[in-house]
């Protein structure tokens, strides 16, 4: 085996740049992986559903970017061309009761793809399944990932499938749901799988397996379990986070009673992770999930200090958050079922009916200063409104099994296209000038904020706001029709908010918003995740 590792440094030498195509750029890790292979000198090619959702990333001038989705054996064969390992980072998890289905037919479609394509090897990061479970036990989520690994190893093309168990680091939801949990309730009354034994893992490590596994020898074609060194049970991974995060210990009492399924709501009301991605958590939990080798340390070494400690791995994470330095979340990907169409260009708007909520008021501020205010709007800053009616549209939405008003912001003062932001996801963001939401909230239509901040003929700032709402269905005409006569208060009230928190201090944080907290500046220097 020592052949093998010299063989990996002896590639690493002649410094071989291989071009890569990264499926899953706009979600948690495949958006960590990019900036990774460029630091290796490898050429990267993105494929996205939406390219513009990738635009403003820091590492977006040094990648191409084509359009297609691993659905379409068309686009994935113009994507795979050139291309020497390629890397698939996406699940269909949150599309449907058909997720397997939908599974199953893109891995074979992304195998079928590289093997005509010639690629020479394809890598993808699975979870890890626990030892002597009948595979027809295992959670849906875990089950469709362990035959997508399987239909990989089955494949023509040599494969590096990797199997990891709970991925720790600032923003992913596994690290979201421990954090809120332990934070918000100190007495937790929990369900019997926080005692199931689990071996964490940091996402810098996974990274680094991710990105090694590229250089690996043509003859490896296997899978490899990823772990830290701690194996921990969930009530040891709650109390080590409390202490950690300097909190007073938590008292944790057990009960048999809440199933995977009630544990998922109750995770998705008291974090910002909804329960349709709180329950494939929860239930991949109802098993023992840890490594049975660490033959990955054979083509991938690692450096000393590494894999990192769960200790180590939380602090940096949390260090993370409190830096304003998180670079992707696990809200970064498209949340279930939200919709996903652009807004309508066409002034005539031929798709049928268009509601709109306008207005419009003069600002006694810069323009500089309005859009400080419009790009910090949600999260801890609050929407500038009547604070009661945005928390119950955001609690309403939660009932329903939508991603509610707790999602908050990946950056206090800046945002990006594709960005997650409470209950809306930014579609456009024209820095100075506009900011386009997009609603993902469970809705019988499709709705858009747009912020406005402008200069009229005479030289003055100006605030224009629009609400558009697309109904589908009679039911989308009696939902507009029922919630506008609280439009004045809602969206009259926020325009004028906005337009005070401007003209105050020079567009500092006013008593407008939900806090007074000042936007945190973003570091000059991005370090690695």
């Amino acid at each position: 085996m020592g052949g093998t590792v010299v063989a990996v440094e002896d590639e690493e030498r002649n410094g071989e740049r291989l071009h890569c195509l990264v499926t899953g750029a706009s979600g948690y890790v495949g958006g960590r992986l990019v900036p990774e292979l460029l630091r290796a000198g490898h050429r990267v090619r993105c494929l996205a559903r939406s390219p513009g959702k990738l635009r403003d990333h820091p590492w977006a001038p040094d990648v191409e970017t084509v359009r297609g989705d691993v659905t379409d054996a068309a686009s994935l064969a113009g994507a795979m061309r050139g291309v020497d390992v390629a890397y698939y980072l996406v699940h269909a998890l949150t599309t449907g009761s058909g997720f397997e289905d939908t599974d199953r037919r893109a891995a074979r479609n992304f195998a079928e793809q590289a093997h005509a394509a010639g690629v020479r090897r394809i890598v993808y990061l699975g979870g890890l399944t626990p030892e002597g479970v009948p595979e027809r036990s295992l959670s849906p989520h875990l089950r469709s990932r362990a035959e997508v690994g399987r239909i990989f190893l089955d494949s023509p093309v040599p494969a590096t499938v990797l199997r990891a168990a709970v991925v720790i680091g600032s923003g992913s939801a596994s690290f979201e749901m421990l954090r809120y949990l332990t934070e918000r309730l100190p007495v937790m009354v929990t369900p019997s799988w926080v005692q199931t034994r689990i071996q964490p893992i940091a996402v810098r490590d996974v990274l680094r397996y991710l990105a090694g596994s590229a250089g690996m020898p043509p003859d490896v074609d296997r899978a490899f379990d990823v772990g830290g060194p701690d194996v921990l049970t969930y009530e040891e991974m709650m109390r080590r986070y409390a202490e950690v995060a300097g909190l007073r210990r938590r008292l944790i009492v057990r009960v048999p009673v809440l199933t995977p399924r009630l544990s998922s709501h109750w995770v998705g009301l008291v974090t910002p992770v909804p329960a349709a991605i709180a329950r494939p958590l929860t239930e991949s939990l109802r098993h023992e999930v840890v490594c049975r080798e660490h033959d990955i340390a054979r083509y991938v070494p690692d450096p000393p200090g590494c894999p990192l400690p769960f200790d180590e791995a939380l602090a940096q994470a949390l260090r993370k958050v409190r830096d304003a330095q998180v670079d992707t979340r696990w809200s970064s990907a498209a949340v279930p079922g939200a919709p996903s169409d652009p807004l309508p260009t066409d002034p005539a708007w031929a798709g049928g009916s268009l509601y709109r909520d306008e207005r419009s008021l003069p600002v006694d501020a810069s323009r500089a200063s309005l859009w400080k205010v419009v790009e910090g709007i949600g999260g801890e800053n609050g929407w500038y409104s009547f604070p009661l009616a945005w928390a119950v549209r955001g609690w309403l939405d939660r009932l329903v099994g939508g991603v509610g008003l707790h999602r908050g912001r990946r950056d206090a003062a800046h945002l990006r296209v594709g960005d997650s932001l409470d209950f809306w996801r930014v579609e456009e963001i024209e820095p100075g000038h506009l900011l386009r939401l997009r609603a993902e909230m469970r809705l019988p239509g499709l709705a858009w904020l747009e912020m406005y901040a402008e200069t009229d003929p005479a030289g003055r700032t100006r605030y224009r706001q629009r609400a558009l709402f697309h109904p589908r269905g009679l039911l989308g005409h009696a939902y507009w029709w029922s919630v506008s006569p609280f439009h004045a208060v809602v969206f009259g009230g926020m325009a004028r908010n906005i337009a005070r928190a401007a003209a105050k201090d020079g567009g500092a944080r006013g008593p407008a918003a939900r806090t007074g907290r000042a936007p945190r500046t973003r570091p000059a220097h991005r370090s690695r995740p």
